[in-house]
């Protein structure tokens, strides 16, 4: 499993070279969130390739993490690579280092590749668990991940569409998923990392896998999530944007306020 580890480590650190070269040249940092989704990918595939577990296990772990992964990464690939500016999060980051900004970036690049390969550790475990046949936990994994994949999925095309329509401009989105929850993507991305959980479960040492919905957790609601995001958006319609914080909930889906 370690090898596996230090391979995927090898791989990831590769891959975000080059998209930290082509973000030297676009003066974009946004393509290190394309680098980490595909990443999620990478290491899916790597573990069901290489793992000794029962076929259908494996192939289990790489249908979950490589889809994941990739449908993630194509999405963050088209937003970046259509948007006119750098995402406000590393305008701030790029701003705030003013000198040596590449070679602080390359770090950055280099710490997200390995944030992968800690993220990696449910598909390692169900990799290199040897139990015949599916437990109940992973069937359950399967049934939440495909849930919350295609929810995650649902969000991010109901905002892109939004978006795309010239009367938008300036308009909060509160249309589908959107009307119940102001980040249904980012809580059904959640839901995948349980899944990822759940689907660890039944390997020995499987317990230690929480660390990663915990983390995922942690960084959406306290750190490069919510917290960015809404910043943002205040910024860009202050009035339309804190009527929408008071009428809808921040993560979990549920019902608008009266008078919504």
């Amino acid at each position: 499993m370690m090898v596996v580890a230090l391979w995927g480590a090898g791989v990831l650190s590769l891959m975000q070279v080059g998209f930290w070269l082509w973000q030297c040249r676009t003066r974009n940092a946004g393509w290190v969130d394309v680098g980490w989704a595909l990443g999620l990918a990478v290491m899916a595939i790597l573990a069901a390739g290489l793992g000794p577990a029962p076929l259908e296990r494996r192939l289990l772990v790489g249908l979950m993490g490589g889809l994941h992964g990739l449908r993630l990464g194509l999405h963050l690939w088209r937003r970046v690579a259509h948007e006119p500016h750098e995402d406000g999060r590393y305008q701030a980051i790029r701003a705030a280092w003013q000198t040596g900004v590449n070679a602080k970036f390359f770090v950055f690049f280099q710490a997200q590749a390995l944030l992968d390969v800690l993220l990696g550790l449910p598909f390692l475990l169900a990799a290199w668990n040897p139990r015949p046949g599916l437990h109940p936990l992973e069937w359950a994994a399967g049934a939440l991940w495909l849930g919350a994949w295609f929810g995650e999925a649902l969000a991010d095309r109901q905002l892109r569409r939004f978006k795309a329509r010239p009367e938008a401009r300036g308009r909060t989105c509160r249309e589908g998923l959107w009307r119940f929850s102001r980040h249904p993507n980012y809580f059904f991305e959640w839901l995948v990392w349980v899944a990822y959980l759940l689907l660890a479960l039944s390997a020995p040492w499987g317990w230690t896998a929480v660390l990663c919905p915990a983390l995922m957790l942690y960084f959406l609601l306290r750190v490069t999530g919510i917290p960015y995001t809404e910043a943002q958006c205040l910024r860009s319609r202050p009035e339309d944007y804190a009527r929408y914080q008071r009428e809808t909930s921040a993560f979990i889906p549920w019902f608008p306020k009266a008078g919504a």
